[in-house]
């Protein structure tokens, strides 16, 4: 996981990047931005729970703290991609309010198909 989140997020991006923990150990963790060439909008690049806190309702928490500083900054949506095949992704995200948008062929190269998801603030 480290490769998928490089330094540079969490010096770049702290005001929109959260991280719970529970009795010392990483249980959650978000991180977002506020996009730079769309000015209503911001993106969550990387969410991740712990097995042993999911369904604690903490991913919810980690998104809930992002939308609203989303909000104060004027943004009015929030968008995020996943895999078509992973099921329990688009389940959550569906689930805290976000809209599908149809599987896009090869966004992230041959192959890497991808579902945007977005959800009005």
């Amino acid at each position: 996981m480290r490769d998928m989140l490089p330094k540079l997020f969490f010096v770049h991006f702290a005001d929109t990047s959260f991280v719970a923990e529970r009795d010392g150990e990483l249980a959650g963790f978000l991180v977002g931005f506020l996009s730079q060439s769309e000015p209503d909008e911001a993106y969550v690049h990387f969410v991740g729970v712990s097995p042993d806190e999911r369904g604690t309702g903490l991913g919810r928490e980690l998104y809930e703290r992002f939308f609203a500083v989303a909000r104060d900054q004027g943004r009015r949506r929030v968008t995020c991609v996943t895999s078509p095949a992973n099921a329990g992704s688009l389940a959550f995200h569906e689930a805290i309010g976000f809209e599908p948008g149809p599987p896009q062929a090869d966004y992230d190269g041959p192959g890497e198909d991808r579902v945007v998801l977005t959800r009005g603030l």
